[in-house]
């Protein structure tokens, strides 16, 4: 590594740490030549992701683009930064992780939908407005309509707390029947 002040290329590292959450290592060094002191970063260097517009155009993945409309959706609706910050680092992850190393914008829309979905309907509808490009509130309606459908199906599909209590325990009627033989006195 060479010395930002005199340029020599030969220094010796006094300290390394984990930095970033674990994402790189800082280190403390020192030039052998003029005993400056300086800190180097080293990170993992991703292959970079290629994100095809529904245009036909490509640009480069851009997180921060992800999380400004993450944000943007996620307005007024309780849902912590760290949450946010989570779902663009998930997603991330998963476009790192493909084979494929272009990926088209409604896959990653898709990918943000599935997110939100879990954590507020009111976010969810608000990132589905302007992907999907919704023109009018009959757009509006049909993803609500979605909405609640998926939402009946998941109420029917997970017994409650109620119904699952009420298969364990005896029927009212079988109650009845045992406390009158409880109560029957032999002749």
């Amino acid at each position: 590594m060479r010395c930002p002040l005199c340029h020599d290329p030969n220094s010796r590292v006094l300290e390394s740490r984990s930095a970033e959450s674990g994402k790189s290592i800082r280190r403390r060094r020192e030039c052998m030549n003029c005993q400056n002191r300086f800190t180097s970063y080293e990170r993992i260097e991703f292959v970079p992701i290629t994100v095809i517009k529904r245009d036909g155009k490509r640009e480069s993945f851009d997180k921060s683009k992800l999380l400004r409309g993450i944000i943007r959706a996620c307005e007024k609706t309780g849902i912590t930064a760290a949450e946010i910050e989570k779902i663009a680092d998930e997603i991330e992850s998963e476009l790192q992780g493909r084979s494929h190393r272009e990926v088209s914008s409604s896959d990653i829309g898709e990918s943000v939908l599935k997110q939100l979905r879990r954590l507020s309907e009111v976010a969810y509808v608000r990132f589905a407005s302007v992907y999907r490009q919704f023109q009018g509130i009959r757009d509006f309606v049909e993803a609500l309509d979605h909405l609640q459908s998926d939402h009946d199906t998941n109420i029917e599909l997970e017994p409650t707390q109620e119904a699952i209590a009420d298969s364990e325990s005896p029927t009212s009627e079988s109650r009845q029947l045992e406390t009158h033989a409880s109560c029957a006195t032999p002749n």
